[in-house]
């Protein structure tokens, strides 16, 4: 469960203050997709960033199980942030000189992982993605989408119970999106994860359980998919 308690986020000072996220509130139960919609400029950047503790807010508290990360101190939360959290960005953000292992490996090596089971996650999380024959290869020399599909694995080779995706689409063209967003949801739903996606694709967003619409740093609606009846 996350919960997002009258969270306010600004920036600037005094007559150039701009208000991204205005007392925003709203739960989310685990294992559970969820899609943050609006407009750009509308602070669901923001607000995934706060959610993930890569930005902190003004006030407000980001409780995730039993604890409110805006209070951990910077170590504790680099350090939960390592171990339970996963991002995927637009941009893909590789190491383009260096190899896909070498890439996936870097989170292990942040979240303090045994040497001994490096390789076996390595592999794993490269396989999940179908990039095994690409191991060696260097990052740079990649498509788009095999970049992205690079940064998935090395978002879930800790195996997070969170992962974070800001416009993970945005750079790819339909085939390949279509691509990258089963591997996020076949990993959600695979380790019972919860999978919060930043978007303005409309399609992508129906796809989630929930869909939270942001407008000028407010939340406007949340949508809930109707729950499947188990046979």
């Amino acid at each position: 469960m996350i919960e997002v308690k009258q969270v306010t986020k600004t920036y600037g000072k005094k007559k150039n203050i701009f208000t991204a996220l205005d007392d925003v509130n709203f739960s989310v139960p685990s294992n559970t997709s969820v899609a943050i919609v609006g407009k750009s400029g509308s602070g669901k950047s923001t607000l995934m960033h706060i959610m993930s503790g890569l930005d902190r807010p003004q006030h407000g508290e980001i409780i995730i199980g039993d604890r409110d990360i805006l209070k951990l101190k910077a170590r504790q939360t680099d350090s939960f942030r390592a171990k339970q959290m996963g991002f995927v960005f637009q941009s893909f953000f590789v190491e383009a000189n260096e190899s896909c292992y070498e890439n996936v490996s870097l989170s292990l090596e942040m979240s303090r992982t045994p040497q001994m089971e490096r390789r076996k996650r390595i592999e794993a999380a490269l396989a999940d993605v179908d990039l095994t024959d690409k191991i060696k290869s260097k990052a740079g020399d990649l498509s788009g989408g095999q970049k992205q599909r690079l940064a998935i694995a090395r978002a879930i080779v800790n195996q997070p119970k969170l992962l974070f995706a800001d416009e993970p689409t945005g750079n790819l063209d339909t085939a390949t999106s279509q691509v990258v967003e089963d591997l996020l949801f076949k990993y959600q739903t695979d380790n019972k994860a919860t999978l919060i996606i930043v978007t303005h694709d409309e399609e992508l967003a129906a796809r989630c359980d929930m869909q939270i619409i942001i407008s000028d740093g407010k939340i406007s609606e949340i949508h809930e998919a109707a729950k499947k009846e188990s046979k």
